[in-house]
């Protein structure tokens, strides 16, 4: 994901499009151990900045405006700093000193607070300044930030190393310091500082514009043994995409480990966890997607007010792109997932693609990225191959460093096609929810050669414009039709070749829909996203109650309510049982509750499984042998929101899996 998208809504929200140029030029020394920061900048700006701001922990010493002096007025504590310009109907350059203490650095956090977390941070084991906590004098118009220009000189200590989004035009050590200088030409939303004791290695490729790009890593000793496999990676990456989308526009990449547990891309590099660098299947997933993020997001800008297109386009290119590499099943699997975590959203949850503008909780996600990606996917099966990926060079040609919105994409796919596309993006962009398509009814046709099938779909009013993949399996085998299906209730007359014998609807998951209830079984998510939720931990042992309360804290997005003992669960809420095995089971006996499903096999350290509730919300159980496996749970449960069951040993998933699903079908007599 990209950091700035973190910021949207908050103090990066008004980045507009046509924003006037400013350019940094900014010199900043830190002290990790202290957390200490001085920094001094000169900022050429024009008529539309109105002020610069600094976020809390940081005072300005001194201001001046073309010269002569700004009061400084002190803010309240904790508070954004906003600093008045007066007036101006020209350019003028801005000199300012600033100061201020760091927060320490929380190595405690989980991957979703630090998602939220925009405090400037330092430590032994890290620094990270991310644009979203105002660490430099931010210069905001009258939307919100201005996007500008920078240069950045670094000061650190001897042995740490740091860097900013950009080229590194020079480094030195000198009197026992660090010094680096990065500069960035092009319109940034923000600047990102990272700084650590880092190994860094480096390798100088080709590209596709003819010149070179630079590799780096920045790792942390204990990861530093992974450079070598993760400049391949990239490199494979930036090969991929300067073939398929245009040449890369930066001069260089770097992959940054943080101490914390981050997965944040920004121009020229990807800043992520060490824990998470650390797993093997990282450079074929996440490490793509960060990549792929230079293109959309950092050198396409999203026009943040009417909605974020990046996430999606980089999802369905990255992502589902290397599951289609990988076999037709895995790509399979995939949609069926993005499916089910959409079956997950309650009714009424899902809100309009057009209003995505960063990933804030579970279902923002699920619209964001997964909804967005299988429009993509729908597109490309619509206009083809060929057209699709021209419009994406095209796209790419035609804003390259711009701000563009989904109707520039939209512009660059029918230019490309030929196709009329208003009413298939409309449809997808500006309609909450998803459609449900059923079979309404089937009947054979003919006698003796001749075979046909009429065939009725329905779908709730008002209807969309589908093309509804249908597999018809007959005495002779199967074949796919697609269907044009435009209303309400629509019926449509078939002719085979053979006595048909079933049917299939949409049986590879293509269509962006609700997935009926045999086709989504329960899975963990569904009680994760849920608008209101219910804990009910079953030991009263002080250390249980505090481990339950803390992992229905980090795995769901509503605030729970707790459930006394003998309390019934309320219907109209998702409902998560917590405690030992037995007790467990005793209280989904006593409340008539599904039980302990017997796929799970024996009793292990611990076992998480998601129930259907007749009529009621979705139900989570969690039994565990004691605490500590107990603690094993909430680190790992967040990361398995698509998965139906988990059996825990060792601290470890051991098994896990999601209840078998029924396609939408009809058989005939």
């Amino acid at each position: 994901m990209r950091l700035a998208a973190l910021a949207a809504g908050a103090l990066l929200a008004g980045a507009a499009a046509g924003a006037p140029p400013v350019h940094y030029d900014i010199t900043v020394r830190i002290d990790p151990v202290s957390r200490a920061l001085d920094g001094e900048a000169t900022i050429r700006t024009t008529a539309a900045a109105e002020a610069v701001a600094l976020g809390p922990g940081f005072d300005a010493e001194r201001i001046l405006v073309d010269g002569r002096a700004l009061a400084v007025q002190p803010a309240a504590h904790g508070a954004v700093r906003r600093y008045a310009l007066p007036r101006a109907s020209a350019a003028r350059t801005v000199a300012m000193r600033w100061r201020g203490t760091l927060a320490p650095l929380d190595r405690s956090l989980d991957h979703r607070q630090t998602l939220g977390h925009a405090a400037a941070v330092a430590g032994a084991e890290g620094t990270f300044l991310p644009a979203a906590s105002a660490w430099y004098p931010t210069v905001v118009g009258r939307d919100g930030p201005l996007r500008a220009s920078y240069r950045v000189a670094l000061d650190l200590p001897e042995r740490e190393r740091g860097l900013v989004p950009g080229r590194l035009v020079e480094e030195r050590a000198i009197a026992g310091r660090y010094r680096a200088t990065f500069e960035f030409t092009h319109p940034a939303e923000g600047i990102d500082l990272m700084a650590g004791s880092y190994r860094v290695d480096s390798r100088t490729v080709p590209s596709a514009a003819g010149g070179t790009v630079v590799l780096r890593t920045y790792f942390h000793a204990g990861i530093a043994d992974l450079a070598p496999a993760y400049l391949d990676a990239v490199r494979g990456y930036l090969d991929l995409y300067e073939a398929w989308i245009g040449p890369y526009p930066y001069t260089e990449f770097s992959v940054v480990s943080s101490p914390t547990p981050t997965g944040f891309g920004m121009p020229t590099l990807a800043y992520l966890g060490e824990r998470v660098l650390r797993l093997p299947f990282i450079r074929a997933t996440s490490l793509g997607h960060e990549v792929l993020h230079n293109w959309w997001g950092n050198g396409v800008y999203p026009d943040w007010a009417r909605g974020n297109w990046s996430e999606g386009l980089t999802t369905f290119m990255a992502d589902y792109t290397y599951k289609e590499r990988e076999s037709a099943d895995a790509a399979r699997e995939m949609r069926l997932a993005w499916l089910r975590d959409l079956a997950a959203v309650p009714q009424g949850e899902d809100r309009a693609l057009a209003a995505f503008i960063s990933r804030t909780h579970g279902t923002s996600q699920i619209v964001g990225y997964h909804k967005a990606a299988m429009l993509f996917l729908m597109l490309r099966d619509d206009i083809g191959t060929a057209a699709f990926d021209a419009g994406v060079r095209r796209f790419w040609a035609e804003h390259r460093f711009r701000v563009a919105s989904w109707q520039d994409l939209r512009g660059a796919f029918e230019a490309a096609s030929g196709a009329e596309l208003a009413g298939f993006f409309a449809q997808w962009l500006e309609r909450p929810g998803v459609p449900a398509v059923r079979i309404a009814g089937a009947e054979r046709r003919g006698a003796g050669d001749t075979h046909a099938i009429s065939l009725t779909l329905e779908q709730d009013a008002p209807a969309y414009a589908l093309r509804m993949p249908l597999r018809v399996h007959t005495r002779a085998g199967e074949e796919t039709r697609v269907l044009d299906l435009r209303e309400a209730r629509q019926t449509f007359e078939l002719k085979v070749d053979a006595r048909p014998l079933a049917l299939e609807l949409d049986p590879d998951f293509r269509v962006l829909r609700r997935l009926a209830d045999a086709e989504a079984p329960p899975i963990l998510r569904q009680a994760m996203v849920a608008p209101r939720a219910a804990v009910a931990v079953l030991d009263p042992d002080a250390a249980w109650r505090d481990a339950g309360e803390r992992l229905a804290g980090r795995v769901l997005d509503a605030a729970p309510s707790a459930l006394a003992a003998g309390e019934a669960p309320p219907p109209d809420a998702a409902v998560v049982a917590i405690g030992p095995h037995a007790a467990v089971d005793a209280w989904l006996a006593a409340h008539r509750l599904p039980p302990r499903p017997a796929a799970l096999g024996e009793r292990s350290e611990a076992e998480v499984w998601a129930a259907a509730r007749a009529g009621g919300g979705p139900l989570v159980a969690v039994a565990a042998r004691d605490v500590a496996a107990l603690e094993a749970v909430m680190r790992l449960l967040p990361h398995y929101g698509r998965q139906s069951f988990l059996v825990f040993e060792a601290s470890r998933v051991a098994r896990r899996g999601v209840w078998p699903g029924r396609p939408v079908a009809w058989r005939f007599d």
